[in-house]
């Protein structure tokens, strides 16, 4: 392997890609197998599992038992909550395998954090800075600074890039404010 040496991979943990940006750090009973990217930065926590095509940007939290599948991308700054999973697969079928051309892509946007036990069905935009909560099912596109829970998940307000919820007036104490974005959501305001 040709992995920087600023790259930590623990004694029981299986890193099979050589993908992975330095100072990253896989802990025990992971699983990153060839064909993965990984970015800079990221803590894989133990029983994770991130599966050839899956790309993973900088600074990602991916807490234990977490499962990325081929053809979810997650963009920088994201916290993915323990046992959190993607599919890829709307309506798979022993008999009948698809090819991994086939698969739904999922794309989980820069700032995004989800609870621990979500489930992310494939085909969905996570948006930028969107807050998904413990337990839910999200079956389609969040909106930008969007905050879901429920099965299946259901927008109920709108959450900071700071974490806090925001008010009516989209402006949070910490001096950010946020504007609508048509059916994108939110953005910040300049």
């Amino acid at each position: 392997m040709s992995l920087s040496p600023s790259v930590y991979v623990h004694p029981r943990a299986l890193c099979e890609s050589e993908d992975v940006g330095p100072r990253t750090r896989i802990w025990a009973f992971a699983h990153v197998m060839k064909g993965a990217r990984l970015g800079a930065d990221c803590n894989v926590g133990d029983h994770a599992f991130i599966e050839s095509g899956a790309v993973v940007g900088d600074h990602v939290t991916v807490k234990n038992a977490v499962q990325i599948w081929s053809g979810v991308t997650v963009m920088d700054w994201v916290f993915l909550g323990p046992n959190m999973i993607f599919t890829n697969d709307l309506n798979p079928r022993v008999a009948f395998k698809k090819a991994p051309e086939r698969f739904l892509g999922t794309l989980v946007e820069r700032g995004v954090s989800i609870g621990a036990n979500a489930t992310v069905v494939c085909g969905v935009t996570i948006g930028e800075g969107a807050f998904v909560g413990a337990g839910a099912t999200v079956t389609r596109d969040v909106p930008a600074y969007g905050v879901v829970v429920g099965n299946p998940a259901r927008r109920i307000g709108w959450m900071c890039a700071c974490g806090e919820k925001l008010p009516k007036t989209l402006e949070c104490a910490c001096g950010r404010a946020y504007a609508p974005d048509g059916d994108r959501g939110l953005k910040p305001k300049a």
